[in-house]
C-alpha cells in the first residue's frame, strides 16, 4: 500500500474569506475524487489550524502501489481539481512511502 501526504501553501487572497473559499473548493475538490476514480482507496483533506506553521492544508490518499498513483495523477478528474490548485498556490510538499 502507499499512503501519499501532499502538503499546500497557497497564495496571498486579498481577504481570508476568498481564501477560505479556495481552501473549502480544493478540499471538495479532491476529496469528490473518491468516487471517480476506482484506484483511490481513501483520501482526506484537512486545513492547517497553527498558524506558526507555514502550509494551508493537507492532502491524505491511499493506493494499492505506485502504479495506481500515477493512474490517479494522469486521470482526468484529477487534472482539473490540480489545475485550479496551481493556480492558486504557491509551493507543494510530497511524500510518498509504502505501509
Amino acid at each position: 500500500m502507499i499512503k501519499h501526504i501532499v502538503m499546500f501553501k497557497l497564495k496571498d487572497f486579498d481577504c481570508e474569506s476568498d481564501k477560505i473559499a479556495a481552501m473549502n473548493r480544493i478540499k471538495s475538490g479532491l476529496e469528490s475524487l473518491q468516487e471517480k476514480i476506482s484506484v483511490l482507496r481513501k483520501i482526506q483533506v484537512e486545513f492547517n489550524v497553527n498558524p506558526d506553521e507555514e502550509y494551508d492544508l493537507v492532502l491524505v490518499a491511499e493506493f494499492n502501489n505506485l502504479n495506481d498513483l500515477e493512474i490517479y495523477t494522469k486521470h482526468p478528474e484529477h487534472v482539473k481539481v490540480s489545475a485550479f490548485i496551481a493556480e492558486n498556490r504557491v509551493k507543494r510538499a510530497c511524500v510518498d512511502y509504502e505501509f
